[in-house]
Protein backbone atom coordinates (compact mmCIF):
# COMPACT_ATOMS: atom_id res chain seq x y z
CA UNK A 1 0.00 0.00 0.00
CA UNK A 2 1.42 3.45 -0.47
CA UNK A 3 2.22 5.78 2.21
CA UNK A 4 0.30 9.44 1.94
CA UNK A 5 1.95 11.22 4.98
CA UNK A 6 -0.03 14.52 6.48
CA UNK A 7 2.02 14.66 9.45
CA UNK A 8 4.51 17.55 8.52
CA UNK A 9 3.97 19.52 11.95
CA UNK A 10 5.24 16.86 13.69
CA UNK A 11 8.23 15.95 11.58
CA UNK A 12 8.45 17.19 7.54
CA UNK A 13 8.80 13.82 5.76
CA UNK A 14 10.56 13.19 3.13
CA UNK A 15 13.65 14.89 3.21
CA UNK A 16 15.35 16.51 0.33
CA UNK A 17 18.08 14.09 -1.11
CA UNK A 18 20.68 16.73 0.13
CA UNK A 19 19.90 16.30 3.73
CA UNK A 20 20.05 12.68 3.58
CA UNK A 21 23.54 13.17 2.04
CA UNK A 22 24.88 15.65 4.23
CA UNK A 23 24.03 13.64 7.34
CA UNK A 24 26.10 10.49 6.25
CA UNK A 25 28.82 13.19 5.21
CA UNK A 26 28.85 14.32 8.51
CA UNK A 27 28.91 10.66 9.97
CA UNK A 28 32.30 9.62 7.87
CA UNK A 29 33.81 12.34 7.49
CA UNK A 30 33.34 14.85 9.60
CA UNK A 31 33.28 12.76 13.06
CA UNK A 32 35.97 14.41 15.00
CA UNK A 33 34.80 16.47 18.13
CA UNK A 34 34.75 20.29 17.58
CA UNK A 35 35.93 22.15 19.58
CA UNK A 36 37.41 20.29 21.71
CA UNK A 37 41.24 19.77 20.37
CA UNK A 38 43.32 22.13 17.55
CA UNK A 39 43.94 18.74 15.40
CA UNK A 40 42.96 18.90 11.59
CA UNK A 41 39.89 16.88 11.60
CA UNK A 42 38.54 18.82 15.36
CA UNK A 43 39.30 22.13 13.26
CA UNK A 44 37.72 21.45 10.01
CA UNK A 45 34.70 20.05 11.85
CA UNK A 46 34.55 23.31 13.82
CA UNK A 47 34.22 25.18 10.44
CA UNK A 48 31.59 23.42 9.08
CA UNK A 49 29.62 24.33 12.44
CA UNK A 50 30.02 27.65 11.90
CA UNK A 51 29.05 28.11 8.63
CA UNK A 52 25.20 26.42 9.65
CA UNK A 53 25.85 28.75 11.85
CA UNK A 54 26.11 31.55 9.58
CA UNK A 55 23.56 30.11 7.32
CA UNK A 56 20.99 30.04 9.90
CA UNK A 57 22.34 33.59 11.06
CA UNK A 58 21.63 34.95 7.93
CA UNK A 59 18.03 33.08 7.10
CA UNK A 60 16.78 34.43 9.96
CA UNK A 61 18.10 38.20 10.24
CA UNK A 62 20.55 37.86 13.20
CA UNK A 63 23.59 40.34 12.84
CA UNK A 64 25.78 38.22 14.85
CA UNK A 65 26.52 34.82 13.75
CA UNK A 66 27.82 34.25 17.34
CA UNK A 67 24.03 34.59 19.13
CA UNK A 68 23.34 31.81 17.00
CA UNK A 69 23.49 28.58 19.78
CA UNK A 70 22.37 24.78 18.57
CA UNK A 71 20.20 23.54 20.69
CA UNK A 72 18.50 19.72 20.71
CA UNK A 73 15.23 21.22 19.67
CA UNK A 74 12.98 23.71 20.30
CA UNK A 75 12.01 22.92 23.76
CA UNK A 76 15.14 23.52 24.75
CA UNK A 77 15.19 26.48 22.98
CA UNK A 78 12.51 27.95 24.51
CA UNK A 79 13.32 26.71 28.41
CA UNK A 80 16.28 28.74 27.88
CA UNK A 81 14.51 31.73 26.68
CA UNK A 82 11.84 31.38 29.10
CA UNK A 83 13.61 30.58 32.27
CA UNK A 84 16.77 32.07 31.84
CA UNK A 85 15.41 35.96 30.83
CA UNK A 86 12.14 36.02 31.92
CA UNK A 87 12.71 38.17 35.67
CA UNK A 88 11.16 37.14 38.83
CA UNK A 89 7.92 38.34 39.65
CA UNK A 90 7.38 39.54 35.64
CA UNK A 91 4.04 39.51 33.79
CA UNK A 92 3.92 37.77 30.65
CA UNK A 93 1.36 37.78 27.61
CA UNK A 94 1.19 34.16 25.83
CA UNK A 95 -1.73 32.38 24.01
CA UNK A 96 -4.15 29.75 24.18
CA UNK A 97 -2.25 28.14 20.87
CA UNK A 98 1.25 27.42 22.74
CA UNK A 99 2.25 24.51 22.25
CA UNK A 100 3.69 22.75 25.68
CA UNK A 101 7.04 23.41 24.76
CA UNK A 102 6.24 26.91 25.83
CA UNK A 103 3.25 26.41 28.41
CA UNK A 104 5.15 24.21 30.88
CA UNK A 105 8.29 26.21 31.16
CA UNK A 106 6.04 29.27 31.27
CA UNK A 107 4.03 27.15 34.22
CA UNK A 108 7.09 26.41 36.25
CA UNK A 109 8.34 30.42 36.13
CA UNK A 110 4.96 31.12 37.41
CA UNK A 111 5.25 28.92 40.33
CA UNK A 112 8.48 29.24 41.10
CA UNK A 113 9.35 32.87 39.87
CA UNK A 114 6.07 34.25 41.01
CA UNK A 115 5.44 35.16 37.30
CA UNK A 116 1.84 36.11 36.20
CA UNK A 117 0.39 34.89 33.17
CA UNK A 118 -2.34 36.21 31.12
CA UNK A 119 -3.81 34.04 27.84
CA UNK A 120 -4.88 35.64 24.56
CA UNK A 121 -6.09 34.11 21.51
CA UNK A 122 -4.30 36.22 19.01
CA UNK A 123 -2.02 39.23 18.37
CA UNK A 124 -5.10 41.53 18.51
CA UNK A 125 -5.85 41.60 21.91
CA UNK A 126 -2.21 42.01 22.76
CA UNK A 127 -1.84 45.61 23.20
CA UNK A 128 -4.71 45.77 26.00
CA UNK A 129 -3.33 43.17 27.51
CA UNK A 130 -0.31 44.90 28.29
CA UNK A 131 0.39 46.47 31.99
CA UNK A 132 3.05 48.73 33.34
CA UNK A 133 4.30 44.95 34.90
CA UNK A 134 3.99 43.41 31.52
CA UNK A 135 8.30 42.49 31.00
CA UNK A 136 7.61 39.85 28.11
CA UNK A 137 5.26 38.86 25.08
CA UNK A 138 6.04 34.48 24.49
CA UNK A 139 3.94 34.07 21.41
CA UNK A 140 3.54 30.44 18.73
CA UNK A 141 3.96 32.09 15.39
CA UNK A 142 1.97 29.47 14.37
CA UNK A 143 -0.42 26.95 15.83
CA UNK A 144 0.19 23.51 15.55
CA UNK A 145 -3.36 22.93 16.19
CA UNK A 146 -5.43 24.40 13.45
CA UNK A 147 -2.86 26.70 11.65
CA UNK A 148 -3.40 30.11 13.27
CA UNK A 149 -0.82 32.20 12.37
CA UNK A 150 -0.01 35.32 14.51
CA UNK A 151 1.05 38.71 12.95
CA UNK A 152 4.43 38.96 13.92
CA UNK A 153 5.10 42.38 12.64
CA UNK A 154 2.62 43.67 14.67
CA UNK A 155 3.92 41.91 17.85
CA UNK A 156 7.43 42.84 17.68
CA UNK A 157 6.66 46.75 16.47
CA UNK A 158 3.68 46.48 19.91
CA UNK A 159 6.80 45.20 22.08
CA UNK A 160 9.54 47.42 20.78
CA UNK A 161 7.00 50.87 21.32
CA UNK A 162 6.66 49.51 24.83
CA UNK A 163 10.21 48.21 25.75
CA UNK A 164 8.95 44.18 26.08
CA UNK A 165 11.00 41.16 25.64
CA UNK A 166 9.25 39.32 22.09
CA UNK A 167 9.94 35.48 22.90
CA UNK A 168 9.25 33.71 19.57
CA UNK A 169 8.69 30.24 18.79
CA UNK A 170 9.02 29.66 15.19
CA UNK A 171 8.47 25.47 15.46
CA UNK A 172 5.63 25.87 12.99
CA UNK A 173 6.80 28.57 10.73
CA UNK A 174 10.46 28.51 10.12
CA UNK A 175 11.01 27.63 6.86
CA UNK A 176 7.82 28.42 5.77
CA UNK A 177 7.75 32.01 6.63
CA UNK A 178 9.70 34.58 6.08
CA UNK A 179 11.14 35.63 9.47
CA UNK A 180 13.71 38.25 9.81
CA UNK A 181 14.72 39.24 13.77
CA UNK A 182 15.64 42.73 13.27
CA UNK A 183 13.03 43.70 10.72
CA UNK A 184 10.58 41.84 12.98
CA UNK A 185 11.26 43.37 15.72
CA UNK A 186 12.24 39.66 17.75
CA UNK A 187 14.36 39.64 21.14
CA UNK A 188 14.73 35.81 21.56
CA UNK A 189 13.98 33.23 18.58
CA UNK A 190 13.55 29.30 19.06
CA UNK A 191 13.39 26.80 16.55
CA UNK A 192 13.51 23.57 15.41
CA UNK A 193 15.41 21.80 12.77
CA UNK A 194 13.60 19.03 11.60
CA UNK A 195 10.07 20.43 10.27
CA UNK A 196 9.63 23.24 7.66
CA UNK A 197 13.83 23.44 7.97
CA UNK A 198 14.11 19.82 6.95
CA UNK A 199 16.70 18.76 9.01
CA UNK A 200 16.72 15.72 10.80
CA UNK A 201 15.36 15.07 14.55
CA UNK A 202 17.50 16.45 17.45
CA UNK A 203 18.52 19.98 16.47
CA UNK A 204 17.38 22.97 17.22
CA UNK A 205 18.53 26.41 17.74
CA UNK A 206 18.05 29.75 19.65
CA UNK A 207 18.68 33.23 18.64
CA UNK A 208 19.01 36.18 20.63
CA UNK A 209 19.25 39.72 19.51
CA UNK A 210 22.57 41.23 20.99
CA UNK A 211 22.23 42.75 24.28
CA UNK A 212 19.57 40.70 25.26
CA UNK A 213 20.86 38.95 28.93
CA UNK A 214 20.19 35.14 29.34
CA UNK A 215 20.80 32.87 32.34
CA UNK A 216 22.20 29.67 31.42
CA UNK A 217 20.04 27.03 33.01
CA UNK A 218 22.63 23.98 31.88
CA UNK A 219 26.27 24.14 32.51
CA UNK A 220 28.89 21.85 31.49
CA UNK A 221 31.79 21.47 29.47
CA UNK A 222 31.91 24.00 26.37
CA UNK A 223 35.93 23.07 25.17
CA UNK A 224 36.47 26.41 25.70
CA UNK A 225 37.10 28.59 29.02
CA UNK A 226 37.92 25.44 30.60
CA UNK A 227 38.99 27.21 33.86
CA UNK A 228 36.01 29.02 35.32
CA UNK A 229 34.22 27.50 37.69
CA UNK A 230 30.46 28.71 36.01
CA UNK A 231 29.45 28.58 32.47
CA UNK A 232 31.18 31.35 30.53
CA UNK A 233 28.77 34.39 29.51
CA UNK A 234 29.87 34.53 25.95
CA UNK A 235 27.88 33.48 23.37
CA UNK A 236 27.10 30.75 22.11
CA UNK A 237 28.91 28.44 24.24
CA UNK A 238 26.60 30.23 27.19
CA UNK A 239 24.33 28.17 25.72
CA UNK A 240 26.39 24.98 24.18
CA UNK A 241 27.28 22.92 26.73
CA UNK A 242 28.28 19.74 25.81
CA UNK A 243 28.95 18.05 22.70
CA UNK A 244 26.82 19.48 19.50
CA UNK A 245 24.96 17.63 17.58
CA UNK A 246 27.59 17.89 14.25
CA UNK A 247 25.11 15.38 11.94
CA UNK A 248 22.00 17.44 12.91
CA UNK A 249 23.63 20.42 12.27
CA UNK A 250 24.89 19.35 8.91
CA UNK A 251 21.34 19.16 8.14
CA UNK A 252 20.12 21.66 8.91
CA UNK A 253 22.69 23.68 6.97
CA UNK A 254 21.65 21.61 3.53
CA UNK A 255 17.63 22.36 4.49
CA UNK A 256 18.24 26.13 4.65
CA UNK A 257 20.24 25.40 1.13
CA UNK A 258 17.38 23.55 -0.11
CA UNK A 259 14.58 26.07 1.44
CA UNK A 260 17.65 29.01 -0.70
CA UNK A 261 17.50 27.24 -4.16
CA UNK A 262 13.56 26.44 -3.93
CA UNK A 263 12.65 30.07 -2.47
CA UNK A 264 10.72 30.08 0.59
CA UNK A 265 7.79 32.14 -1.00
CA UNK A 266 7.46 29.47 -3.74
CA UNK A 267 7.12 26.91 -1.18
CA UNK A 268 4.93 28.90 1.12
CA UNK A 269 2.81 29.42 -2.27
CA UNK A 270 2.79 25.32 -3.38
CA UNK A 271 1.39 24.46 0.92
CA UNK A 272 -0.70 27.60 0.62
CA UNK A 273 -2.45 26.16 -2.69
CA UNK A 274 -2.56 22.69 -0.74
CA UNK A 275 -4.39 23.90 1.94
CA UNK A 276 -7.07 25.94 0.15
CA UNK A 277 -7.62 22.84 -1.96
CA UNK A 278 -8.26 20.57 0.88
CA UNK A 279 -10.60 23.09 3.13
CA UNK A 280 -12.89 23.48 -0.53
CA UNK A 281 -13.24 20.09 -0.30
CA UNK A 282 -13.96 19.78 2.88
CA UNK A 283 -16.55 21.89 2.53
CA UNK A 284 -18.76 19.50 0.07
CA UNK A 285 -18.35 16.88 3.27
CA UNK A 286 -21.00 15.94 5.78
CA UNK A 287 -20.69 15.56 9.24
CA UNK A 288 -16.85 16.78 9.00
CA UNK A 289 -16.18 19.38 11.89
CA UNK A 290 -13.19 21.79 10.45
CA UNK A 291 -11.20 23.86 12.94
CA UNK A 292 -9.50 26.52 10.91
CA UNK A 293 -7.12 29.84 11.68
CA UNK A 294 -8.46 32.33 14.42
CA UNK A 295 -6.57 34.96 12.21
CA UNK A 296 -7.09 35.76 8.78
CA UNK A 297 -4.70 33.98 7.48
CA UNK A 298 -4.62 30.06 7.40
CA UNK A 299 -1.00 27.48 7.82
CA UNK A 300 -1.16 24.01 6.48
CA UNK A 301 -2.37 23.32 9.44
CA UNK A 302 -6.25 22.25 9.70
CA UNK A 303 -7.61 19.99 12.38
CA UNK A 304 -10.96 18.15 12.09
CA UNK A 305 -13.38 15.45 13.56
CA UNK A 306 -15.98 13.70 11.73
CA UNK A 307 -19.59 12.67 13.41
CA UNK A 308 -19.33 9.74 15.19
CA UNK A 309 -15.86 8.63 15.01
CA UNK A 310 -13.71 9.19 17.90
CA UNK A 311 -10.25 10.83 16.76
CA UNK A 312 -8.02 8.03 17.48
CA UNK A 313 -10.56 5.58 15.63
CA UNK A 314 -10.61 8.12 12.54
CA UNK A 315 -6.84 8.34 12.16
CA UNK A 316 -6.35 4.34 12.81
CA UNK A 317 -9.32 3.96 9.54
CA UNK A 318 -7.04 6.68 7.85
CA UNK A 319 -3.79 4.36 8.31
CA UNK A 320 -4.96 0.59 8.12
CA UNK A 321 -7.37 1.11 5.12
CA UNK A 322 -5.72 4.29 3.21
CA UNK A 323 -2.44 4.61 4.01
CA UNK A 324 -3.10 7.85 5.31
CA UNK A 325 -0.94 8.77 7.96
CA UNK A 326 -2.39 12.18 10.32
CA UNK A 327 -1.98 12.51 13.92
CA UNK A 328 -4.59 12.40 16.25
CA UNK A 329 -5.27 13.23 19.68
CA UNK A 330 -4.80 17.03 21.62
CA UNK A 331 -1.25 17.79 19.91
CA UNK A 332 0.85 18.83 23.05
CA UNK A 333 -1.23 22.13 23.16
CA UNK A 334 -4.39 21.25 25.74
CA UNK A 335 -5.35 25.24 25.50
CA UNK A 336 -5.81 25.06 22.11
CA UNK A 337 -8.33 22.48 21.93
CA UNK A 338 -10.04 24.45 24.80
CA UNK A 339 -10.48 27.59 22.18
CA UNK A 340 -11.56 25.71 19.44
CA UNK A 341 -13.94 23.92 21.83
CA UNK A 342 -12.29 20.20 21.42
CA UNK A 343 -10.76 19.89 25.09
CA UNK A 344 -13.25 16.33 25.28
CA UNK A 345 -12.32 15.17 21.97
CA UNK A 346 -9.48 16.17 20.42
CA UNK A 347 -8.92 16.76 16.79
CA UNK A 348 -7.30 14.28 14.23
CA UNK A 349 -4.96 16.72 12.52
CA UNK A 350 -3.77 17.09 8.71
CA UNK A 351 -0.42 18.98 8.27
CA UNK A 352 0.95 19.44 4.70
CA UNK A 353 4.62 19.78 3.24
CA UNK A 354 6.42 20.60 0.18
CA UNK A 355 6.61 17.21 -0.81
CA UNK A 356 2.72 16.60 -0.98
CA UNK A 357 1.09 16.95 -4.16
CA UNK A 358 -2.47 18.16 -5.21
CA UNK A 359 -3.09 14.30 -6.25
CA UNK A 360 -2.48 13.14 -2.81
CA UNK A 361 -5.08 15.94 -1.52
CA UNK A 362 -7.63 14.59 -4.05
CA UNK A 363 -6.88 10.82 -2.89
CA UNK A 364 -7.47 12.52 1.28
CA UNK A 365 -10.45 14.05 0.19
CA UNK A 366 -11.94 10.94 -1.59
CA UNK A 367 -10.97 8.56 1.15
CA UNK A 368 -12.18 10.99 3.80
CA UNK A 369 -15.46 11.32 1.58
CA UNK A 370 -15.76 7.36 1.74
CA UNK A 371 -15.89 7.39 5.43
CA UNK A 372 -18.76 9.49 5.77
CA UNK A 373 -20.66 7.78 3.43
CA UNK A 374 -20.40 4.74 5.85
CA UNK A 375 -21.41 6.40 8.75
Amino acid sequence: MKIYYFDNSATSSPKPESVYSSVEIAIREYNANPGRAGHRKALEVARKIYEVREKVAHFFGVKNSLNVAFTANATESLNFAIKGAIPKGAHVITTNFEHNSSLRPLYSIRDEKEVKLTFINTYLELEKSITSETKAVVMNHISNVNGTIQDIKQVGAICKKNGILFILDASQSAGYIDIDMERDNIDILCLTGHKSLFGIQGIGAICIREGIHIDPILEGGTGSFSKLSRQPKEMPEMLESGTVNTPGIMSLGAGLDFIKKIGIDNIKAHEDELTSKFLKGLETLDKVNVYKSFTENQAPVISINIEGIDAGDLSNILDEEFGILVRPGYHCAPLAHKAIGTYELGTVRFSFGFFNTEDEIEYLLQSLKNITLQI
